[in-house]
């Protein structure tokens, strides 16, 4: 790709015109995967600084066209997955059925005292003991959601010391017997809290999408599970099926 005059006296900044030029290239010459030419190669190209370069870049990254990976460049990303949201959606299936590897890391595993929203969608009294199991979500080893998991102790008392990753769900069915189902997912966006930013990969100015979610018992109905899962709004697109 030849050299690229810039208007330097019009009113659109030289990294704006750059970002500009970039997402056209991108959607018209690069497949999702593919690798940017480094910063120095676009810095000649454009007869620019590589700070002009990295701004620019930085928009693209923020609009969720690329994504740039610790020593090995800056790649495009391909358009968000559909993710939907039924009675019985499951992670690991979800991603797997798109050809993509589904993988998980427990961040933590600890028994806590149920309060507020959590007690009143458990349907537990104040302060029953809680497990909450919070976990990282990836496909392709790229980072998804930030989930918390939260399960009433009385039901799982030994689940803390039995649980060493992996689907919970599928967990929970085949040592337990339990099969569950949603029945009420709320999405909201929001700014990434605490260390979700940094564990998902992103700015801490871009939003997630956070789903509230109950899960009960197909047997009896009762409430097993309250999720909250954060999403990297740049990856997902959640489709809701009733």
């Amino acid at each position: 790709m030849s050299l690229v005059a810039l208007q330097r006296s019009g009113g659109e900044a030289i990294y704006s015109q750059i970002a500009r030029l970039l997402r056209e290239e991108i959607a018209s010459f690069f497949s999702p995967g593919e690798c940017l030419p480094s910063e120095n190669e676009l810095a000649e190209r454009f007869g620019v600084n590589r700070h002009t370069i990295r701004r620019a870049i930085e928009d693209l990254i923020f609009a969720g066209l690329l994504e740039r990976r610790h020593g090995k460049g800056t790649f495009v990303l391909d358009g968000p997955t559909d993710y939907v949201l039924g009675s019985a959606t499951r992670f690991t299936e979800t991603f797997e059925s798109l050809g993509k590897t589904a993988s998980s890391r427990i961040l933590r595993k600890l028994t806590i005292p149920a309060r507020g929203g959590v007690a009143k969608r458990l349907q537990a009294a104040e302060n029953d003991p809680v497990i909450w199991i919070e976990s990282l979500r990836m496909a392709d080893d790229r980072p998804i959601c930030v989930i918390s998991h939260f399960l009433p102790q009385r039901v799982f008392p030994d689940l803390l010391a039995e649980y060493h990753g992996g689907s919970l769900h599928e967990h929970l069915a085949l040592h337990h017997g339990l099969v569950l189902r949603r029945v009420e997912s709320l999405v909201s966006a929001a700014l990434p809290q605490g260390d979700d930013a940094s564990l998902l990969g992103m700015p801490q100015n871009q939003p997630v999408l956070r789903v509230k979610s109950v899960n009960v018992s197909d047997r009896d109905g009762t409430p097993i599970e309250y999720a909250l899962t954060r999403f990297r709004a740049d990856r997902i697109q959640l489709r809701i099926n009733p």
